[in-house]
């Protein structure tokens, strides 16, 4: 079957090659122009005759709901096809080609078009619910698509961008910030499923189209350069998040994406920089969260007269997760691969088990068991009560915007720590374990001593994003504490966060939590196959990109080597241990 998927595969990599060159150039951007101008104008059409599909797209004239994602995606076709009759001002659109990258956003006009078709088809019993103008916008992405592949090849070597002037940078990196802000605003505030998969396929393909056009690597490379006013325009942009909602129930949805986002980060270190996979890490997120709720006033907890400050709670929730992280660490990290990965699994159970037997009948009172923890008090920072609104000028902002802010800066602070200690000398120790120990051990690193900074350092963190979690669902229970279930957070979601979102990075993690916390949010009809999406997802991953969403250079390199000439892999690998050692 393997075998045969792989000749199907060349055969359609052959058909598609076959195309190039089968009419002039100069047509084949003239059809990609004029099908990305229908495309345009087929959204101001009636594609359905009744509003009982979510969006309303009966109105003529005015685009709404899907039709918005496929104009979204005719205009970024339109603007990269013009960039390719090279007019003055848009040549930095394609510093490494255009073809490929008008391929991509051919794909993404028709794959939002046709999968709006198909939904309403789907939805109201058929293709007579289709209006002319659903048919015109089937048609229209056709010659544009084709126009496209028939294009010839030019695929170059991006040159790298000049630098600019200070304050051009800064404008470019503001408006960066500015257009994810939207973006991400945009993707959560999706009212309906059907408008989320559409977002999704217009940022997927038109995020393929700009890293293949080499817009990302000069972005990246930007962003490189001014680091400090990259992240401060970064941090910037999330704070405005809440600012822009006028629901509560958006900004619950943001505070829950950072916590599993941070949780993620976590993670990152032990398995992402580390290499040792655990599969029990969601526990120590519990541990925190219980640690707080037991120490912060609530009147279900047995020590109900202590009230500890929330600093304090936090600092106590960390350092009870690095305590936890040392007694399961010591024992078990001198086991390796799958050894390692049962390991973890059962102390995740037995973490599991423990705070629902600790109910006063199985075992001492302290949890209370399946009932949990409940009416934990809201958070109060020198007088500052996250729980209660407050206005800012004109805007009101509430309590999950309040906790919000309260979880960017913990982001702020797992972020600094996770950078800090990658780039240091332990953070090196921890790469050149994970590409070789035996290699490692042999230029002096301490194998154990390394891997259990890494483990008690990842337990610390999930703790401190598990002492806010507390406070921000006013209750702490066992079921989320899983290797796997129905609910976020839980081990499988925060090993797919960093796999899919890419290993050893920063941005990774945030992303890959982002979506997948997302996801089934959006789409409900995913909760109870989510363990088959993570599947399909890691599968489709493993071909394409098996670096992650966001990849890091240096598993880039691995994952390409015929890229990079052996020579050069080899010294690379010799500095990073020895380096790591020194």
């Amino acid at each position: 079957m393997t075998v045969n998927l792989i000749r199907r595969r060349e055969d359609l990599a052959t058909a598609l090659r076959a195309l190039e060159g089968t009419v002039p150039a100069p047509l084949a951007r003239l059809l990609t122009l004029l099908g990305s101008v229908l495309t345009i104008a087929s959204c101001f059409l009636s594609w359905t005759w009744t509003d009982r599909f979510p969006g309303d797209l009966t109105v003529a004239g005015y685009p709404g709901g899907l039709q918005v994602l496929t104009l979204t995606a005719g205009l970024l076709l339109l603007l990269q096809t013009l960039s390719a009759y090279q007019l003055r001002g848009l040549g930095w659109l394609a510093p490494a080609g255009q073809t490929r990258a008008l391929r991509l956003l051919a794909l993404g006009a028709l794959a939002v078009t046709w999968y709006t078709l198909g939904a309403i088809s789907g939805e109201l019993g058929g293709l007579a619910n289709l209006e002319p103008g659903g048919f015109v916008a089937g048609i229209a992405v056709l010659p544009a698509l084709y126009g496209t592949l028939a294009l010839p090849g030019d695929r170059r070597e991006a040159t790298p961008a000049q630098a600019r002037p200070l304050w051009q940078e800064l404008l470019v990196i503001a408006a960066i910030a500015a257009a994810g802000l939207y973006v991400f605003t945009y993707g959560i505030e999706t009212e309906y499923g059907e408008l989320f998969v559409g977002f999704l396929l217009v940022i997927g393909f038109s995020a393929g189209a700009y890293a293949q056009a080499g817009l990302l690597a000069r972005a990246s490379a930007l962003f490189a350069r001014r680091r400090p006013w990259a992240s401060a325009a970064a941090f910037l942009a999330a704070a405005a998040f809440p600012l822009t909602q006028s629901s509560e129930q958006y900004a619950n949805l943001g505070v829950n994406i950072l916590i599993f986002a941070t949780v993620a980060l976590g993670l990152n270190i032990v398995v992402g920089l580390t290499g040792l996979l655990d599969l029990g890490y969601v526990a120590f997120l519990g541990v925190g969260a219980y640690t707080a709720a037991l120490i912060s006033g609530s009147v279900f907890s047995p020590f109900r007269g202590a009230h500890v400050p929330f600093l304090l709670a936090a600092l106590i929730g960390a350092a009870v997760s690095v305590v936890f992280g040392v007694l399961i660490g010591a024992p078990t990290l001198r086991l390796r691969g799958d050894y390692l990965a049962i390991v973890t699994i059962g102390f995740g159970e037995i973490f599991h088990i423990a705070v629902n037997n600790l109910d006063g009948k199985s075992g001492p009172k302290i949890t209370n068991g399946p009932d949990g923890i409940a009416q934990i008090p809201d958070v109060s920072i020198f007088g500052f009560n996250l729980g209660s609104a407050h206005q800012l000028g004109s805007i009101t902002i509430g309590r999950f915007a309040n906790y919000f802010f309260l979880m960017l800066i913990v982001t702020l602070v797992v972020v600094t720590v996770f950078s800090r200690a990658g780039n240091s000398r332990i953070g090196r120790a921890w790469i050149a374990l994970r590409e070789d120990e035996t290699a490692a051990e042999a230029m002096g690193i301490n194998g154990f001593r390394t891997k259990l900074v890494a483990f008690a350092l990842g337990a610390s963190l999930a703790g401190l994003a598990g002492t806010v979690s507390a406070h921000v669902t006013y209750n702490v229970v066992p079921t989320p504490y899983v290797f796997a279930g129905s609910t976020a957070p839980n081990s499988a979601f925060l090993l797919a966060a960093v796999v899919l979102g890419g290993m050893g990075t920063v941005s990774g993690p945030l992303l890959g939590a982002s979506l997948l916390y997302l996801i089934p949010e959006k789409l409900t009809f995913l909760q109870h196959y989510q363990l088959l999406a993570f599947g399909v997802a890691l599968i489709v991953l493993m071909r394409f990109r098996p670096e992650g969403i966001v990849a890091n250079r240096r598993r880039q390199a691995e994952f390409h080597q015929s890229d990079i000439p052996a020579q050069a892999a080899g010294s690379e690998d010799s500095v990073s241990l020895s380096q790591a050692g020194a």
